[in-house]
């Protein structure tokens, strides 16, 4: 399990790598990004710097309230630092 201390204060791009990991760990849900994001794997893995990749991934889990909560228990923090994240990336 990723616990807080692994994401720099402020660093939203660490925490949607981490979130983006959580997301793909299911395939379901990982189909599902690729399906509402028009993200495809290729692009996933050629761009996972580009900040609007990543804010395309923290932009599905805020639309998806369930998995926003799954995501933060499961990175160790609050669901409102995802949020954040992706407006600080936006």
């Amino acid at each position: 399990m990723i616990n807080e201390r692994s994401h720099a204060a402020g660093d939203p791009d660490a925490l949607a790598l981490s979130a983006l990991a959580w997301v793909l760990g299911e395939p379901a849900r990982a189909e599902r990004l690729l399906s509402l994001t028009g993200l495809t794997p290729e692009v996933l893995r050629d761009n996972l710097t580009d900040r609007a990749v990543l804010a395309a991934v923290l932009e599905f889990l805020a639309n998806h309230e369930p998995d926003l909560v799954l995501a933060a228990d499961a990175l160790n923090i609050d669901p409102a630092a995802l949020i954040a994240a992706h407006e600080s990336l936006t």
